[in-house]
């Protein structure tokens, strides 16, 4: 198996539609954990759970592309094991505020970048999918997937660019704000419902197999707490001024730990971020997150 950029760069993946209303909003919530040790009446929990005063939770924006990557699998020029395959980055972009609780759209993606990290150490890929109201045409939200295949490599030549730097390092000094967030032991459950039914997160022998001692949760449950803790203490609790999110997966989560996250106040519209896992000794989880805001 092989990856060859000179035939995979730049490829057109087809376009899918994708649709969703209150009730797929609503369990995307819950999955994310919204809701968990809260007053089941606190405005900020209504606001993602009621269908009477419905807002979006903008990181749902990653759950309807998630059929129109898998043409990345059909691409010439990318010939790889998925099970290699690891989330190792991801960007989401609202364009035109606030996301809609319920659409229809239409998914746009190419590959937009592959970078060699050396013969058999692996490559990244990042696919560009912009996502399109399917009856305006209106550019509702962007995403950028990162994905590192282990095992790849050996493909760079001289001259090509290497990958970019994560940035979105915190200061030396502490957080302007800690959002603690527990999650439930049959978490994975729930988000699995939204989309990704990696068994990775649902079987034990798939999950030892991925070197792990039990099932983890979805890393993208993970993205959506520190998208959520930045609205509630950098935006008031207010889900419509949330812009973008820009995270690096370190570690994985596992079902009932606890996410710690740090946040750090760059201007009234950046915020720099990193999740830890309470139970393991704050061990890191999320990365070099950056989310900003809109005034």
């Amino acid at each position: 198996m092989a990856i060859d950029p000179s035939r995979a760069l730049g490829a057109i993946l087809p376009a899918r539609e994708a649709s969703w209303g209150p009730d797929q909003m609503i369990l995307y919530a819950l999955g994310a954990g919204v809701g968990t040790d809260q007053d089941p009446t606190d405005p900020r929990v209504l606001q993602y759970t009621w269908e009477g005063e419905l807002k979006a939770l903008p990181t749902y924006a990653v759950i309807p592309v998630f059929e129109t990557l898998l043409g990345l699998l059909d691409v010439p020029g990318m010939d790889f094991n998925p099970m290699m395959l690891l989330h190792g980055e991801q960007y989401t972009e609202i364009l035109a505020p606030p996301l809609p609780v319920e659409a229809r759209i239409v998914n746009e993606a190419r590959i937009a970048g592959i970078h060699d990290k050396g013969a058999g150490k692996g490559a990244l890929i990042v696919t560009d999918v912009t996502s399109r109201d399917a009856a305006t045409g209106t550019a509702l939200f962007r995403n950028e997937f990162t994905a590192f295949i282990r095992g790849e490599g050996g493909f760079a030549r001289p001259g090509d660019p290497p990958a970019p730097a994560p940035g979105n390092e915190p200061p030396a000094r502490e957080p302007d704000a800690v959002v603690t967030y527990p999650t439930l032991r049959q978490q994975a459950l729930i988000y699995r419902l939204s989309g990704d039914r990696n068994p990775l997160h649902v079987d034990p022998s798939m999950a030892a197999i991925g070197g792990f001692e039990r099932p983890i949760l979805h890393g993208l449950c993970t993205f959506a707490n520190v998208g959520r803790a930045a609205i509630d203490a950098c935006a008031d609790g207010n889900p419509e001024r949330f812009r973008s999110i820009k995270v690096r997966f370190a570690s994985p989560v596992y079902p009932g730990e606890t996410i710690v996250v740090r946040l750090w106040r760059e201007s009234s519209t950046d915020v720099l971020c990193t999740a830890h896992v309470q139970e393991r000794d704050m061990k890191a989880v999320i990365t070099n997150a950056r989310v900003t805001l809109f005034e």
